[in-house]
């Protein structure tokens, strides 16, 4: 039982749809809290808007609303249950904090007799009004930067007058750094600072004197009601302050950071949590310190919350933080409560690292067009990737290879920046790919004393650069026949890929993989266990590294390797990398569901993925976690070492399906669908063959490889013309053109940046509806689970429209056309499990856009809407265990559900914001309305023609 045991029922309130600033790492936290809370027989109550995450799963909760985050929701929420007795708000970010202090001002938690647990209000308040937080900081005695705040326009300037350039802008109670900016000049002053009032909810800014250059840490704490203070983890920054550390490449544990300052540092992270406020949970602190023999400390910030970097720390140390920091807020202490990996040890102890973590950020600016890329105090990115390693240098090279953005790792790969004043801008002006340009100006000879002159970049950091080009001149010299074993497994050791290795000699990637495996240079596995192997540890999380081999007395050689290969019949699921926009938490919500569902008929269970937010790369979700890039290479060493029945593929979005091809080729079953048939379907022209063997209409069209051949398919096929290159994601490249000019200039620019792809060309049907389908099939019959209509014109990608479930005006004779393509559709590509189909309807004929046998971003949508377990179904038919007819649907929805977008757009002010064939939307959430006269629905409805950027 907790320790508090006046707590029967607590109210958590999720963090609602994803936006730049606030990802899935609060579903993973929610998610945790959830189960940890449940696990001592407390009934929760969750609010959340976002149908795309695990958290707001039936099965997560007690009772789940997919409700508006406001406080009218909550009113509703505590009358239905009188009995909530407390609420918890620390693991739904910025959104839910915010909402939970709105409701305290209205006075609705005393009306309902309900407690803050978690945090307390004096806590957010001074940590989030930086007047008082600096004032707290000043009288407790942690140096904080030289600020003042100011309220209007006026005061501002006088504040700017007194400190001098640069300055610091952020604003008061805002969320990713949304409005702060840095003031190098007078002249850009009056707009930023106008910019930063605006942005912040009271109109306040703190303006402080920039810290250019001083090094960036972050500590994450826990305490308890007894007083007791454990630090999880110390991350470092490898950016210098002035890059938001939801932009900056980090590292843990810190690398850079002498004892003696570390020690300072947790005293005065431990001195801080005690003086805000008297709450058990979770804390995240951030220091700058500068990078001189002082180390002198300066306070940034504290969050009382868990936050991006908790989830990043509970990935790198294997400790769960909101899974501790839940309990902790019902009364446990520290003392009382076991670690979750080893199991015989308590959670009253800080984790010991004998690996490296580095987490690089995911960007997504070819969505922004004219978008600013340089790096700043306002968060940017829509992801991140995290690679653990034996140093620093393999875990880089392991996040690099992660983030899919068709680079190898550092270097290596014949994509370097070659031209000088490109590489010294891109230095000067941090850019999204900086983490390569490092590594071309180490290549073009800039010498590191200029680099860090520019970056202020530490040092070792750059040391660690050097080194790796070295490595790569050296083996550059040799020829694959000639190359010594230690060479390759150093190179192995640091990270390169069989890519990169086989580009440094001018042979294929097979040949290494070969020479390799005969000098017997092969991954070996390695616990994540928290406390550097001194205990034993009890779960099964592993990342991958190269040793040297180990003799015995009796002269036997090995490498040590903590993955244990059982005999039982195993499934891999691979998971989605990186977040991004067009392949989100949806993704991750199927593979969740899909390791579920295998595990539930008997299969041991491993999930391979790189993304530290999620709760697919949570420890106890899969038998076993492999924490590796989806990357070929990595992926294959795993399928040799576990010897599974098969991989599936169609639950982590493109990412996943792009692997099948290799699969394929090497001989390893893909479960569900063949890659056969997911090759026709992303094949635009063998697609449309099929549907037109089929008798299956669908607009005019014709394939192109090239600017000759889709001219003359201009002159065949009228405009306006929809271009759409093969094997994309979220519509990517996608465009509608209306003249021949246009046509020219995106096709040459579509074939640069995707060479080699066919591309194609069909009449636009302007003015059409659009709708999809989603449906399971077994290679014999099919299930449609829904059948959702598009609110916005046909044109606009299906992410970025508001789309309501049931349609809401399709006839009778239209409603059939869709099922039966459906059906004949999902038969002839033979899938097995789920597919996604899009239409385009026009005069009450019913065209097929494109068919995706995979899991769509609208399954988890449909799944909560209906509360049906759709994924878990198909699971069980693409491995073959059930048929569609075993399963008894029982769809349950009154009046409509309606996913509505959810766009960042305020973090590119100068970006054209018109939706078209490309998506651009980096989350959703989900509308309930009883009918078509609801105000809600009126207002989508009349707005639906504003966007249609052509």
């Amino acid at each position: 039982m907790p320790k508090n045991p006046s707590l029967k029922s607590v109210l958590i309130i999720g963090s609602g749809p994803i936006i730049i600033g606030q990802a899935c790492e609060f579903d993973y936290s929610g998610s945790q809290a959830l189960r940890s809370l449940r696990e001592d027989g407390i009934e929760t109550v969750l609010i959340n808007s976002n149908p795309a995450t695990i958290m707001t799963d039936p099965s997560m909760a007690d009772h789940v609303y997919l409700l508006p985050l406001t406080t009218k929701s909550i009113v509703k929420i505590l009358k239905d249950h009188p009995q909530i007795d407390a609420v918890l708000p620390t693991m739904g970010g910025q959104t839910a904090l915010n909402l939970c202090i709105e409701a305290d001002e209205k006075g609705i938690w005393n009306d309902f007799n309900v407690k803050i647990i978690g945090v307390d209000i004096a806590a957010i308040n001074i940590t989030e009004d930086r007047d008082q937080f600096k004032d707290l900081m000043i009288k407790i005695g942690i140096p904080v930067a030289p600020a003042k705040i100011a309220n209007s326009y006026l005061t501002g300037k006088e504040i700017a007058q007194e400190f001098g350039f640069p300055l610091v802008i952020r604003p008061s109670f805002t969320l990713g750094g949304t409005g702060a900016s840095f003031v190098h000049t007078e002249e850009q002053f009056d707009a930023l600072l106008t910019y930063g009032l605006e942005a912040s909810p009271i109109h306040e800014v703190l303006i402080d004197k920039a810290l250019l250059g001083w090094k960036e840490y972050e500590l994450e704490l826990l305490r308890d009601n007894n007083d007791n203070v454990v630090i999880i983890c110390t991350i470092e920054n490898m950016d210098p302050m002035g890059i938001h550390t939801g932009d900056s490449i980090t590292v843990a544990p810190a690398m850079t950071l002498s004892d003696t300052c570390y020690q300072r540092m947790r005293d005065m992270a431990i001195k801080m949590m005690r003086s805000i406020g008297d709450f058990a949970g979770g804390c995240n602190v951030q220091f700058a310190v500068s990078p001189d023999e002082n180390e002198d400390i300066i306070a940034i910030e504290i969050n009382p919350r868990v936050s991006r970097s908790s989830a990043l720390a509970s990935k790198a140390t294997g400790y769960p933080i909101a899974k501790i920091a839940s309990k902790l807020a019902i009364g446990y202490r520290l003392d009382e409560l076991d670690n979750q990996i080893t199991k015989s040890t308590s959670a009253l102890f800080e984790p010991t690292l004998d690996y490296v973590i580095v987490k690089i950020p995911r960007w997504n600016f070819d969505k922004f067009e004219g978008s600013e890329r340089t790096l700043g105090l306002q968060m940017k990115s829509v992801g991140e990737v995290m690679g653990i390693g034996r140093s620093f240098q393999e875990a880089l090279h392991k996040a690099t290879q992660s983030l899919e953005i068709k680079r190898n790792g550092l270097g290596a790969d014949g994509k370097s920046y070659t031209n000088y004043e490109q590489i010294l801008d891109k230095l000067k002006n941090a850019s999204w790919d900086r983490v390569f340009v490092i590594y071309d100006a180490i290549q073009m000879g800039i010498p590191l004393s200029r680099i860090h002159e520019i970056t202020k970049i530490d040092m070792w950091f750059l040391r660690q650069y050097e080194e790796l080009y070295m490595l790569e001149k050296e083996i550059s010299g040799y020829t694959l026949d000639t190359l010594p074993r230690e060479l390759l497994l150093e190179a192995k050791q640091k990270g390169y890929g069989d890519r990169q290795i086989a580009h440094m000699l001018k042979c294929l990637e097979s040949q290494v993989y070969k020479k390799r495996d005969e000098l017997n240079i092969q991954r070996v596995y390695k616990l994540v266990d928290t406390c550097a192997a001194e205990f034993k540890a009890e779960t099964p999380y592993y990342y991958s590294t190269f040793e040297n081999e180990m003799e015995t007395a009796d002269g036997k050689r090995y490498s040590e390797n903590d993955s244990i290969v059982t005999d039982k019949k195993k499934v891999i699921v691979l998971g989605s990398g990186p977040n991004r926009i067009g392949q989100g938490i949806e993704f991750d919500y199927c593979c969740v569901h899909g390791v579920l569902a295998a595990s539930e008929i008997g299969y041991e269970t491993i999930m391979i993925n790189c993304n530290p937010e999620t709760v697919s790369t949570d420890f106890d979700v899969a038998d076993k976690l492999y924490f590796e890039p989806v990357f070929w290479e990595h992926i294959y060493d795993i399928i040799r070492h576990e010897k599974p029945e098969g991989v599936i593929v169609q639950l982590g979005g493109q990412t996943a399906l792009k692997l099948a091809e290799k699969l394929d080729r090497y001989g390893i079953k893909v479960l569900g669908t063949s890659y056969q048939s997911l090759d026709l379907a992303e094949d635009r022209g063998s697609f449309s063959t099929l549907l037109k063997e089929n008798n299956i209409p669908y607009p005019e069209f014709g394939v192109a490889e090239n600017t000759e051949e889709a001219l003359a398919l201009a002159d065949k096929l009228d405009f306006p013309l929809l271009i759409r290159p093969s094997y994309v994601l979220g519509g990517q490249g996608m465009k509608i053109v209306i003249n021949k000019k246009e046509l020219e200039e995106h096709v040459v620019d579509l074939l640069r940046k995707i060479p080699n792809n066919k591309l194609l060309l069909d009449h636009y049907l302007d003015g059409a509806i659009e709708a999809e389908a989603d449906a399971i099939c077994d290679g014999e019959n099919v299930y449609i689970i829904g059948i959702m209509e598009h609110i916005e014109p046909c044109g606009i990608h299906s992410g970025d429209s508001n789309a309501t479930l049931p349609p809401f005006n399709l006839g009778e004779f239209v409603m059939q056309q869709i099922k039966d393509h459906t059906v004949k559709i999902a038969l002839a590509l033979k899938t097995v499990g789920l597919i996604n189909i899009q239409f385009a309807i026009k005069d009450d004929m019913v065209y097929i856009i494109e068919a995706n046998p995979r899991a769509s971003r609208t399954v988890p949508f449909i799944s909560k809407a209906y509360k049906e377990p759709y994924v878990n179904y198909a699971t069980k038919v693409m491995l073959g265990h059930s048929k569609v007819t075993d399963f008894k649907f029982n769809p349950q929805l009154e009046g409509f559900a309606i996913k509505q977008p959810v766009f960042s757009f305020n973090k590119f002010p100068n970006v054209n914001k018109q939706l078209g064939p490309e998506m651009k939307s980096t989350g959703e959430s989900i509308l309930f309305i009883d009918s078509l006269k609801d105000d809600a629905f009126y207002d989508l409805y009349a707005r639906r023609k504003m966007y249609l950027s052509k």
